[in-house]
């Protein structure tokens, strides 16, 4: 019998909710700030976020907390939704923050009118050294104490745009004295003289992440509003707010953020290596972001695997990276093609097959029998790897010497005879013997080698543009290491192989097609192939190469 999966504290939370009869139902969401493109990191909050309301037949909305227009883009917006799509969610509501602007203004007149709310008018600087340390307790704002009437009319003229950015924001009137420094008379309005990619110039005004985002969970019903372990201490705003604004009473809870080795997570440091010329753009290969992760060939399932994997936990720690690739492999293996590639050709000539001939030799598709078979040309001159040859052969070598034999995969068994060298004494051509009498699938040779070697028929081959990507940081936590977190990047992340040889069946190769070139990893077509030059991209080695040099070390 199969081992039930335990519960994780949510779940727990959730089922002792509907059994009580607290909720007949949940309503989560995923909240993503339209800032940047979703990365592996959201993933996690996704695969939580709608995965508890697919369990517990409830709903999940998707709500854009955009209150910060400076920093706002619709192409963000678009990004996020296809990454949602694409992990294989739906989501019940589509909102914004932006949505509920007017109600959140009366949110801040309640308070106002509640004599909890004030209009400050002391700088950034000023308001710092006023709100004291952990151990010391604030010092009110010479203007905390300004009457309701006077509070309504400055935040009226704040809307009204009469006053310049940082020259006034609205605070919550709480406790300068509080042991939780974020309950010392938060901002929960400035002013910003900024287009919003929605509301367009309509505010000037516009609320804090901290206040928006409680009375938008609220607004909405949200039942169990999750979040990352860094708003912990936001929480007691959050009910704050909720309690003297008497609305819907959502609740937060708090979960550990994914940390992964050898990547960045915070999108600041994401968008700097875009702007800053280090990757290509927010879908390079090397980034963390979803986007980039699709066009490496990576698929949602190994993805919403990974993230089942690691779990939901109260505690920060790192997730190596190896995890999410084995996910991958255990995936691909399975479901991927089988295909031939050279990526460091050398000629091999087989001189007893005649010149003019051609076979169509069949090799299968796939691990699984239902994936077929397809036939791949073969003729005198081929193209193999370099590193399958060797001029004096190494101990419990298997591969091609002089002298010794090796089966090309799906076709025949053939014997090194020598081999010819360039004025710098590079191998330009091995020359072989073939036994006719070794076919694959039907071998009456009686000979038994022990290695199988890759190999495209030179006069077929497609040349092929092939991407190697690997992992853009050497640090295993480059955000922990001393300096600039560029210093850590990997200057061999990307190692580019213009004329590579394929087998003619790639040539058809789709953009959702996943393949293993035999031998060499896992690849997938880019988005940058034409028809006169194809392009593709390692979306992970065969093996765990990192952590056997993790191992020597």
């Amino acid at each position: 019998m199969s081992e039930e999966k335990s519960l994780n504290f949510i779940e727990e939370i959730i089922e002792a909710d509907l059994k009580s009869g607290k909720y007949q139902s949940i309503l989560t969401r995923f909240p993503p700030e339209p800032n940047g493109y979703l990365h592996i990191g959201h993933a996690k909050s996704i695969c939580l976020n709608f995965g508890l309301g697919i369990k517990y037949s409830g709903k999940t909305n998707l709500r854009f907390d955009d209150t910060n227009p400076v920093t706002e883009e619709t192409e963000y917006v678009e990004s996020i939704k296809d990454d949602i799509r694409w992990l294989g969610f739906s989501w019940a509501n589509e909102f914004y923050a932006s949505d509920y602007f007017d109600q959140l203004y009366a949110f801040a007149i309640t308070l106002i009118k509640k004599d909890l709310a004030y209009v400050d008018d002391i700088s950034a600087e000023e308001m710092a050294i006023l709100k004291g340390s952990p151990t010391q307790p604030g010092k009110d704002s010479p203007y905390r104490n300004r009457s309701i009437e006077e509070n309504l009319l400055l935040f009226t003229a704040m809307k009204e745009g009469k006053y310049k950015d940082g020259e006034k924001v609205l605070r919550a009137k709480i406790d300068m004295a509080h042991t939780n420094m974020l309950m010392r008379d938060p901002i929960i309005y400035r002013i910003k003289h900024a287009h919003h990619h929605r509301t367009g110039d309509t505010w000037c005004i516009y609320p804090m992440y901290d206040f928006a985002h409680g009375q938008s969970d609220s607004i909405e019903n949200i039942t169990h509003s999750i979040c990352t372990l860094e708003f912990i201490p936001h929480r007691e705003l959050y009910e704050w707010c909720i309690e003297n604004l008497n609305i819907f009473p959502s609740h937060q809870y708090e979960f550990a953020r994914l940390n992964m080795t050898h990547t960045v997570m915070s999108k600041r440091k994401l968008l700097q290596l875009v702007t800053e010329g280090y990757v290509t753009g927010w879908d390079d290969p090397r980034m963390p972001t979803l986007s980039g992760f699709r066009r490496k060939g990576y698929t949602p399932e190994s993805i919403r695997t990974f993230c089942d994997k690691i779990g939901v936990a109260k505690r920060e720690n790192l997730i190596d990276i190896s995890l999410l690739e084995f996910c991958l492999r255990e995936e691909l293996n399975k479901t991927s093609l089988r295909a031939m590639a050279v990526l460091d050709p050398v000629q091999l000539i087989i001189t007893n097959y005649e010149d003019a001939r051609t076979e169509e030799l069949v090799s299968e598709n796939g691990p699984d029998e239902a994936m077929g078979t397809r036939t791949v040309p073969f003729s005198k001159t081929l193209w193999v790897e370099r590193e399958d040859f060797m001029e004096e052969p190494a101990k419990k070598w298997f591969r091609l010497a002089p002298g010794t034999m090796v089966r090309l995969k799906s076709a025949y068994i053939v014997k090194c005879e020598g081999f010819t060298k360039d004025d710098n004494g590079k191998v330009t051509a091995i020359h072989c013997t073939y036994i006719p009498e070794s076919k694959s699938g039907g071998d009456t040779s009686g000979i038994s080698v022990k290695g199988t070697i890759h190999w495209v028929s030179a006069a077929h081959a497609v040349t092929a543009e092939v991407r190697l990507y690997d992992r853009l940081f050497k640090a295993e936590n480059p955000a922990a290491e001393e300096g600039d977190f560029k210093d850590n990047i990997n200057p061999d992340s990307l190692q580019v192989i213009n004329n590579a040889f394929i087998e003619p069946s790639l040539a058809t190769a789709t953009l959702d097609s996943r393949f293993q070139f035999l031998r060499k990893g896992y690849f997938c077509l880019d988005k940058d192939s034409t028809k006169e030059k194809l392009v593709f991209n390692r979306t992970v080695t065969l093996k765990d190469a990192w952590g056997k040099e993790v191992k020597k070390h």
